[in-house]
């Protein structure tokens, strides 16, 4: 994982009491003020939170990873604890979503979704996406099989057949989708 990182937007008492105890932090704190932020840096930094005192300020930061302290005083445990809080959702949120060519996975809902249609998945729908998107040759019906249901070779089912059908037929009533999963002689691919 990323080292984790707090921003304090213009809030210097703030920045300055957590200056004295950097040793003691598990994260690297920076002060900025709202002209210095970089839009783009903010999308493309994950592993981060920005702290201030009123939220109106940074209405362009409109996600979860902003904490507001506009009820003060506060105690220093409490505010540890709240920022621990955000780092522990930022990190399950984004061990959650998947992007699967221009489709988004959610894992915990287990669901997908592209612009702003979406469609839940069963677990086997969901671990077929995985599986073969992780994969860069086609896998055979025998490949998956083994892989998902954990059924020997031997043994003689549709499971894969059907259940490859009913996920294409669902991707395809949603998002009009004929060619999220595709096949040929080796087998099912992306």
């Amino acid at each position: 994982m990323s080292e984790q990182k707090i921003y304090i937007i213009n809030f210097k008492s703030l920045y300055d009491i957590f200056d004295e105890v950097k040793n003691l932090l598990s994260f690297k704190i920076f002060q900025i003020k709202i002209d210095q932020i970089d839009k783009k840096l903010i999308q493309n930094e994950k592993n981060c939170i920005f702290i201030t005192d009123d939220i109106s300020k940074i209405d362009f930061l409109n996600d979860n990873r902003v904490l507001e302290l506009n009820s003060l005083p506060i105690s220093f445990t409490k505010l540890i604890e709240k920022i621990n809080l955000l780092f522990l959702k930022i990190n399950f949120q984004s061990k959650s979503e998947v992007q699967i060519k221009n489709y988004f996975l959610d894992l915990n809902e287990r669901s997908i979704s592209k612009q702003k249609k979406n469609t839940k998945l069963t677990e086997k729908e969901l671990e077929i996406i995985l599986y073969l998107s992780n994969k860069k040759k086609p896998k055979t019906i025998l490949e998956l099989q083994n892989e998902i249901w954990k059924y020997s070779d031997e043994l003689e089912t549709h499971t894969v057949e059907t259940h490859i059908y009913r996920l294409r037929k669902k991707i395809k009533k949603v998002f009009n989708d004929d060619n999220f999963i595709l096949s040929s002689k080796e087998g099912y691919y992306l």
